[in-house]
């Protein structure tokens, strides 16, 4: 690492990832919840990577194989996610860097190109889920095959482009509305199929069989690695700066604390959607004995026949668009802030998307081209398990920058959220390499 970074005190905002401009604050004296409301939205943001098309597959077949017990593992990754993406906000909001920028300011420069390389690597992997995801449900929905759909993925480009020349707020806006649409969706749904209450509440609880069970214990893992998006965290140290707090000891504190919640609250309804769908899976797949529904287009068909409710699989295929879009937003600005943060380098938006989704629509046109749309769910888990190689990457830098005195001065870490962070960091990294053992051998 390098010897002696300069202190936060020294810090000033570096990013251009905000052209409409910073969102402004309340004075100090304004109302509390005033204040709250103007830091709201970086979570959010940072939320659709919780709940995009990669997600869905692990809950699904978690749900369908094991009933309710994996709802546990949901639990635990979405505790671990709170913490490291409040840690990314800390990184942001006292040092004025986001995650990129301090690689390349804070490590050894043979370091940043392999960073670079493996974090590029994932959001593309990344942009696969979400080509594969918003593909599939406008093939459920409209019935446009599988290349049809990935040819409109493409699209998306014009649509962040249009909301990125109104700012962040409209930005902000129309993800937490997307969000809203996934949550009511599964809200509904899970009203439909009628959970067992007390057995939902039973599978929050850690069960000795995931330890017992290699086939729970791998799915499990899958859940953790995920939910825990490396990319994410690139993100939420960026756009934590879009706000126009008081760059002072007091100021930082302030929007510390704000965007804490923010984060904890857009993440407990990550939580809620991602339960959401294993709980749906196990009420309508599970109870009645359909153990293997692994395929999202297998789920879609089966949930209106099983719940008797015509809207179910409509519901359940708008949701998927709608974390297909989301994810597709977020994407082109986590790509946005890699590149710049660890190269320096800035290309417009609709360049760098349309140099992204094209390497995310290539393996997936191969891949149907080869094999047909059977292959697609296949592809969509392989996405997740380059996502799970490039997450110590993120999270090793992440956790040292933040414990470091001289970079955060008195926002250091304290010892016991010092060890946490490190254990979790062990934890996600273990994991993920079980994940990626078992799955390449």
């Amino acid at each position: 690492m390098k010897q002696n970074p300069p202190s936060f005190l020294d810090a000033q905002p570096s990013s251009s990832m905000h052209p409409a401009g910073l969102v402004s604050v309340p004075g100090r004296a304004a109302f509390w919840l005033r204040r709250f409301l103007a830091f709201v939205g970086p979570g959010y943001m940072v939320a659709v990577g919780y709940m995009d098309p990669g997600n869905w597959a692990t809950d699904l077949q978690g749900g369908s194989e094991f009933g309710y017990t994996l709802l546990f593992a949901i639990l635990l990754s979405n505790i671990m996610a709170v913490i490291l993406q409040a840690l990314s906000a800390r990184l942001g909001v006292v040092t004025d860097h986001d995650l990129a920028q301090a690689c390349r300011a804070w490590l050894p420069g043979w370091m940043r190109l392999p960073l670079w390389l493996t974090c590029e690597v994932a959001i593309i992997a990344c942009d696969l889920a979400e080509v594969i995801g918003t593909a599939v449900a406008l093939q459920l929905l409209f019935g446009f095959p599988i290349l049809v759909g990935t040819a409109i993925s493409v699209l998306d480009v014009f649509l962040v482009l249009l909301l990125m020349r109104h700012g962040f707020r409209w930005l902000e806006a129309f993800v937490m509305t997307l969000l809203g649409i996934i949550a009511v969706c599964f809200g509904i749904q899970m009203v439909a199929s009628s959970p067992d209450i007390g057995e939902v509440f039973r599978g929050f609880l850690p069960s000795s069989t995931l330890l017992t069970q290699p086939d729970m214990l791998y799915i499990a893992i899958g859940i953790v690695g995920a939910t825990v998006m490396p990319h994410n965290l690139y993100l939420h140290s960026s756009l934590v700066q879009s706000r126009n707090y008081d760059r002072t000891l007091e100021g930082r504190k302030d929007a510390l604390r704000w965007a804490t919640w923010d984060s904890t609250i857009a993440l407990t309804l990550a939580l809620f959607v991602n339960a959401a769908i294993l709980i749906v899976a196990a009420a309508a797949f599970y109870r009645t004995g359909h153990h293997d529904v692994a395929e999202i287009s297998d789920a879609w068909r089966l949930l209106s026949p099983i719940l008797g409710f015509g809207l179910a699989s409509t519901l359940f295929a708008v949701a998927l668009l709608a974390a297909g879009t989301n994810s597709t937003v977020t994407g082109t600005l986590a790509g946005q802030i890699v590149m710049e943060g660890f190269l320096n380098l800035r290309l417009p938006y609709w360049a760098r998307r349309m140099v992204t989704r094209g390497l995310a629509v290539l393996p997936v046109v191969v891949i149907v081209g080869l094999y047909g749309q059977g292959k697609v769910g296949a592809l969509l888990v392989f996405s997740q398990i380059v996502l799970s190689m490039q997450l110590p990457f993120a999270v090793i830098p992440l956790v040292y920058f933040v414990s470091h005195k001289r970079i955060m001065g008195a926002f250091r870490l304290s010892r016991p959220l010092m060890v946490v962070s490190w254990v979790i960091v062990g934890i996600v990294v273990v994991l993920n390499g079980k994940l990626l053992w078992d799955a390449v051998f």
